[in-house]
């Protein structure tokens, strides 16, 4: 059984169609990374999940029920924008609220366990106004897991952060992935998604235009040989005579991808009188995946 299944879905808001018969699977247990540009449909799909709007067509089942049964509504946790915090009350009192609102028995220890869980604990007495952008997130997460949700859908967690709290951030999305939950993030920032997923669906224009798990991802991304000597133009103007493509990366390499191996690369130069000073061979990532297949579907 898998935790999400949309099919055929729908939305217009107005004249404007947001999804075009979009289709969607989520396995259970995955850590599902949701990524297209602004505007391709993403965060109307994850409302839709969370029955915060109502689509216009199509079908959407949560394990394996439609999305509007009670039942299955209670397994879902959500954070989309930003948490609905009271700024001048503590996070714990915010987290009280929400447990409050949820019936949860025991509410103390239910909070004590998602602070825990978003490294909160000892920030439980601060006011909401005073945490930083990173914490309001892990607030807005551990808000989510109240009530102990079987799936989380989390809209851009990882956006706007600083390198310590995208570590933190991921540190704690692996932590949810570990105690068998299914989680729905989506984020801009495609190197990190890329540590913790291990599903993707890349969505444009209210289409699903491709799903792949992690170990399809890292099949499908071309291996190139990184190199660099002590004169660039001319090593980037001789193996483009010989390679396909050659490109120069933002670290200053120029990258070949259609040769055999690394050792015919420096066989070649130096037989043209360069010499190879520094030399590898890697993979492209999820984000130069990605924006291939953007430029293969016709997105500049």
């Amino acid at each position: 059984m898998n935790a999400i299944e949309i099919r055929n879905l729908t939305k217009n808001f107005g004249d404007k169609q947001a999804l075009k018969g979009l289709n969607m699977t989520v396995p259970m247990g995955s850590v599902y990374g949701f990524i297209g540009e602004n505007g391709s449909g993403k965060s109307t799909t994850e409302k839709i999940i969370c029955g915060l709007i109502h689509p216009s067509g199509g079908s959407v089942k949560l394990y394996g029920k439609d999305y509007t049964d009670v039942d299955v509504r209670a397994k879902v946790g959500v954070l989309i924008e930003s948490p609905g915090c009271f700024p001048n009350y503590s996070v714990w009192n915010n987290l009280m609220l929400q447990a409050k609102n949820l019936s949860i028995e025991n509410p103390a220890d239910e909070i004590r366990k998602v602070l825990t869980l978003v490294r909160m604990e000892g920030a439980a007495g601060n006011k909401y106004k005073n945490c930083s952008l990173g914490m309001k997130q892990r607030i807005g997460i551990a808000m989510a897991l109240l009530g102990n949700p079987e799936l989380l859908v989390l809209d851009e967690p990882i956006n706007g952060l600083d390198a310590d709290g995208m570590r933190i951030m991921r540190e704690v999305l692996l932590d949810i992935a570990r105690s068998g939950r299914t989680v729905v993030v989506s984020s801009h920032i495609l190197g990190e998604l890329e540590k913790v997923a291990t599903h993707y669906g890349i969505v444009r224009n209210g289409k699903m235009i491709k799903e792949m798990t992690a170990e399809e991802l890292n099949l499908s991304c071309r291996t190139f040989v990184a190199l660099k000597t002590l004169d660039m133009q001319k090593t980037k103007n001789l193996l483009g005579v010989r390679y396909s493509r050659v490109e120069e990366d933002e670290q200053g390499y120029l990258r070949v991808y259609d040769a055999k191996n690394a050792e015919e690369i420096v066989s070649y130069l130096y037989s043209l009188g360069l010499i190879v000073i520094e030399i590898k061979t890697d993979k492209i990532g999820l984000e130069e995946y990605y924006i291939d297949l953007m430029k293969e579907k016709g997105v500049n």
